[in-house]
């Protein structure tokens, strides 16, 4: 989830120290695209002992900037090397990262990369979902802090008290996580470092010959921050190295002996000793750095009591006779029979689908981009979702292509979300690029554009809280341009159309669309001309949100697609086979506060859904529901029982929801209750 990267130099290196830091910064700032909560630096001389540590709860690109760094830098590395600085005359180390925050809140240093435990400093990209688990299984071992790097630092470190292997030790620790693991960890006594991951998000170069190798999470990251840096290295046509998902890598800073290839739990690929241990402990000069925070702010408590759902009288509201779409529906029309227009012209996707032949043909329409050699050969976008999670278990397991993940965090992927993805992709050995938006400004984005909204409440305008994810479509064709792959893959569900958004701006449905995210150009116009008679009608939406949004709107309707398919639009989206596979072969994890595996991984959905069932008596859960009954997955009965739990609102999450945007619980539920002109919450 977030960017870890390092340099590693044996004495006499052929790596000035100047060109060393240059490479080092470029590998920073190439790799905030990651993350940008907070950042670290590890750097060790084993053969003196030296070690220094430095962190803060910053973006990498002010972290560079900070005394501490710049000391670092600028002192103690020129040490290591010649009087000239052309060489280093010990050997040196450093490990780096770049962290979008996940376990543990950046305020705290502990919580910050490198972590370290006992004689062990790691960095880590993922997310082990079993931490706890791991901790009641060694209760002897103290936990300082809430990030789980610590508990793989601990194992490390107990290993190594007792094996001084760091293979050992990495083969054992990777055996016993769960979720998605890429590390790169030091130990004091030992002039080895240790590469390992699980998913394969790791890129390295090494030149033997000139005594170095650097390594970074991505392929792109390591490849333009030795183009800045060291143009000599960056030969297009000489490929860097992938550590495969599974694998580790050992090198003896020490020695000459090669990088040593290992399998995470199996056997080594070369012989012989990996590691020097060393008599004298480390030196450690660490420093911690939090950035300028402000004043804590003590906000009233949040007093769930007033979130409101009427049951029995949204229960008198007047419904399809077919579906379960009620009279406060956008555009709604009832005939003779109580059937809506939405049933009756609706026309079934899986109706005419041959349930094997249509999924044989479209795996074999993929094999023209399939790529040789096990190289990945398709982009697939992933939430964390439940269909994005079930899709990428097909494309991985059925269709045979090599997938990459890429998961664009705007500031709303929950923490759940993220250890979903973890699960997946630890599981699978599925690379997952992390592209991070800078989350404080998109939620301030949010902030703005809610507090503006709850000034004059408008249904037309819900949309924009969430413009903020829709740059992912911006996101897919950068990233095609980086990996070279032609391949891009998606899983939304053809039957989530929430189609009813627009509607909620006097936009009339398209019945007749061929894909879920389709908009004509004539609709494209109205939604934009209603949006921009909005901001004028309320200058408050004029703020510093205003270019993002308008980028959102450019890259969801105008950004061009190609060799882009929705896997769904050729298989048979069954809910049941989705929710099974998920949750007996990938311990799939659950919200606390639904019932429901859909929309639990997106923070913003639980606050539009409450406005729109206070002011309408509906959510997406009823469309998604009709068009099952219209597809035949789903009686009539069964959809009006599930919608009764499925439209509750989901109190944690709005909480969560609030908190993470800044705005006051009660005042915001209080606001949005006043929507209710039809009585349905009384």
């Amino acid at each position: 989830m977030c960017g870890i990267f390092g340099i590693l130099l044996r004495p006499n290196a052929q790596l000035p120290a100047r060109t060393t830091e240059h490479l080092l910064r470029e590998l920073y700032k190439l790799s905030e695209s990651r993350g940008k909560e907070s950042a670290g630096l590890h750097m060790y001389a084993p053969q003196s002992g030296n070690a220094w540590t430095v962190k803060g709860a910053q973006r990498a690109t002010e972290l560079l900037d900070a005394p501490e760094l710049r000391q670092v830098l600028g002192e103690a590395l020129p040490k290591l090397f010649d009087e000239r600085g052309e060489a280093p005359t010990t050997p040196v180390a450093l490990i780096a990262h770049s962290r979008l925050v996940t376990n543990g809140t950046a305020a705290l240093p502990q919580n910050n990369q490198p972590v370290r435990w006992g004689s062990v400093s790691i960095i880590h990209n993922g997310i082990i979902v079993n931490v706890d688990e791991l901790w009641r299984e060694q209760s002897h071992l103290p936990r300082h802090a809430e990030v789980d790097t610590e508990v793989l630092a601990a194992m490390l470190a107990e290993d190594m008290a007792h094996s001084c292997d760091p293979v050992q030790a990495t083969q054992r620790a990777f055996g016993r996580i769960r979720g998605a693991a890429s590390v790169a960890w030091i130990h004091d006594r030992s002039s080895s470092v240790t590469l390992a991951t699980n998913t394969g998000d790791l890129y390295f170069l090494s030149e033997p010959q000139r005594g170095l190798l650097v390594f970074a999470s991505e392929q792109f990251i390591l490849k333009n921050a030795l183009a800045r840096a060291l143009p000599d290295l960056a030969d297009p046509s000489r490929p860097l190295e992938w550590l495969q998902a599974g694998n580790g890598l050992s090198i003896d800073l020490a020695s000459d002996a090669p990088a040593a290839r290992f399998a995470c739990g199996g056997q080594l690929e070369i012989g012989g000793e990996l590691s020097r241990c060393l008599d004298r402990p480390a030196t450690h000069h660490d420093s911690h750095r939090d950035s300028d925070r402000g004043p804590i702010v003590l906000t009233p408590r949040a007093d769930e009591s007033l979130l409101r759902y009427g049951e029995a009288a949204v229960g008198k509201l007047r419904r399809c006779s077919k579906c379960v779409l009620p009279e406060t529906f956008p555009f709604i029309e009832f005939d003779a029979a109580g059937v809506c227009n939405y049933c009756r012209s609706y026309r079934p996707r899986y109706a005419h689908m041959h349930p094997t032949e249509t999924r044989r043909s479209f795996i074999e329409s993929l094999q023209k981009y399939r790529r040789a050699g096990g190289e990945p050969d398709v982009l697939v976008a992933f939430s964390g979702g439940r269909d994005s999670s079930y899709g990428l278990h097909l494309i991985k397991k059925e269709f045979g292509l090599t997938p990459v993940t890429f998961t664009y965090d705007w500031g709303m992927v929950t923490d759940l979300a993220r250890r979903n993805v973890a699960r997946i992709c630890g599981q699978l050995g599925i690379q997952n690029i992390l592209v991070s938006a800078d989350l404080a400004k998109k939620r301030d984005n949010i902030r703005n554009n809610v507090s503006a909204w709850l000034r004059q409440p408008d249904l037309g305008m819900v949309p924009l809280f969430m413009a903020g994810d829709k740059h992912f479509f911006r996101v897919v064709n950068e990233l095609k341009g980086q990996t070279g792959i032609r391949l891009d893959l998606w899983c939304a569900n053809p039957l989530e159309n929430t189609d009813f958004k627009a509607g909620l701006c006097g936009v009339q449905p398209d019945f007749a669309k061929k894909r879920v995210d389709y908009l004509s150009f004539g609709r494209k116009l109205q939604l934009a001309g209603y949006y921009a008679s909005r901001f004028l009608h309320n200058p408050r939406y004029l703020n510093a949100s205003l270019l993002d949004t308008f980028g959102a709107f450019m890259a969801y309707y105008v950004e061009p697609r190609r060799d882009f398919y929705f896997i769904f639009d050729h298989f048979i989206w069954d809910e049941r086979e989705v929710n099974d596979v998920l949750l007996s072969q990938y311990d799939w994890e659950l919200a606390p506060d639904s019932t429901s595996t859909w929309r639990i991984g997106d923070g913003t959905a639980p606050f539009y859904n409450y406005i729109y069932m206070t002011a309408r008596g509906f959510t997406e859960f009823d469309t998604f529901r009709s068009n099952q009954i219209r597809e035949g997955m789903m009686t009539r009965k069964e959809a009006l029982e599930a919608i009764l739990v499925e439209n509750r609102p989901r109190a944690q999450s709005l909480r969560w929801y609030l908190e993470t945007i800044e705005l006051d619980f009660n005042s915001v539920i209080n606001t949005i209750n006043q929507l209710d002109t039809l009585g349905l919450h009384r």
